[in-house]
């Protein structure tokens, strides 16, 4: 399974974009703001194509999806949330978008999350993302 973010919509608080599982659209995203000089828990990833696992948590007490080898960034995960306080550097999914916000969080994520686990059991799955 091959996972792409594009990111569309730019402002001073948040970074939103569209998932696409094998370039179909599934969902939307809500990052953190994208800047040239990281801030601890409020930048968005950088560009670049990351393999992604699924593993515990401790933070959330389950498990989740944990993008690997970003650098200088740990635990990059894909999550629920709504808005950018929500994020600390990771990646939120909805159902929808509006302005600095998603919404339908976790109706987006437990759509997507079973995908993400059969993917896992037949192979590989990496996540590209790019502007």
């Amino acid at each position: 399974m091959n996972l792409t973010i594009k990111r569309f919509w730019f402002t001073d608080k948040s970074t939103i974009g569209c998932l696409y599982i094998d370039d179909i659209f599934e969902l939307y995203t809500l990052e953190d703001v994208v800047r040239e000089v990281k801030i601890q828990d409020e930048t968005a990833i950088p560009e670049g194509r990351y393999k992604v696992i699924i593993n515990w948590s401790n933070r959330f007490k389950r498990v989740l999806p944990l993008l690997l080898n970003v650098p200088n960034f740990e635990g990059i995960r894909i999550h629920t949330g709504n808005l950018p306080k929500d994020t600390s550097g990771c990646i939120l999914v909805g159902k929808e978008r509006g302005i600095d916000c998603l919404s339908s969080s976790r109706m987006a994520f437990n759509e997507f999350f079973p995908k993400l686990q059969k993917a896992l059991k037949e192979g590989e799955v990496w996540i590209e993302v790019k502007i």
